[in-house]
């Protein structure tokens, strides 16, 4: 099995590739040159494996929510690169990605939060399964921090910009005990490789014209009005 991840829906840019039972990895913290690393990346890793494009099985991509240019970034090179080669594509949640980055710990619910800007944060809950994957908690949303409602958990994780920008009005929506927040945390394409091989053994693929992002918000941009600039 050979699935080539991309992640690029915020300040950091990854790519991943899974080759037999090996996974390897890139990911840079490069606001702006995604476009310019990516496929680099995305190279070196096939090199590193001694595979070539047309080896790969799948694409698979962070769909976001996240930064409007990164998302789209990302969803349109996996579209190119899986009709170039005839390949189906795995679309993964940029916030379920998110999540995995919260240390394994038994009976706590995952908040994964992106600073959306604008005052407004991207934001769902999870749980881990037995078998290392993901149980959605909620729906992925966009609001404030101030309006954000979290289900019923005793005990917490969060991870994502969100929290770096939000912590202390985040902190006092959590519906238990915090046992462990950071804020440097970003979406890797590692965990997107990690979840969507398991959608590819389920038979949960997309031909490339059907796998779409998502941005949940349709405003990317402030009005001088709204920036108080007018």
């Amino acid at each position: 099995m050979n699935l080539l991840a991309i992640e690029t829906a915020t300040e950091a840019c990854s790519v991943a590739l899974i080759h037999g039972d090996e996974l390897i990895a890139r990911s840079e913290i490069a606001p702006r040159r995604h476009t310019e690393l990516v496929l680099p990346m995305a190279d070196a890793l096939l090199a590193e494996a001694g595979i070539g494009r047309h080896a790969l099985d799948a694409i698979a991509v962070g769909r976001g929510p996240g930064a409007f240019t990164g998302v789209r970034l990302g969803v349109s090179l996996a579209q190119g690169m899986a009709l170039a080669l005839g390949l189906p594509v795995i679309t993964i949640s940029s916030l379920a990605a998110l999540a995995l980055e919260a240390p394994e710990e038994e009976d706590t619910a995952i908040l994964a939060v992106i600073d959306a800007r604008m005052g407004e944060i991207y934001a769902a809950c999870y749980r881990r399964d037995d078998n290392g994957g993901l149980i959605a908690l909620d729906d992925e949303r966009i609001c404030t921090a101030e309006s954000l409602q979290l289900p019923d958990a005793a005990a917490w994780q969060v991870v994502g910009s969100g929290w770096a920008t939000y912590a202390t009005v985040l902190s006092q929506r959590l519906t238990g005990t915090l046992h462990s927040a950071d804020g440097l945390r970003y979406p890797q394409a590692a965990h997107v490789a990690e979840l969507a091989l398991r959608e590819f053994k389920a038979g949960h693929v997309q031909a490339p014209e059907l796998a779409l992002p998502v941005y949940l918000r349709d405003k990317v941009a402030l009005t001088l009005v709204e920036q108080g600039r007018a």
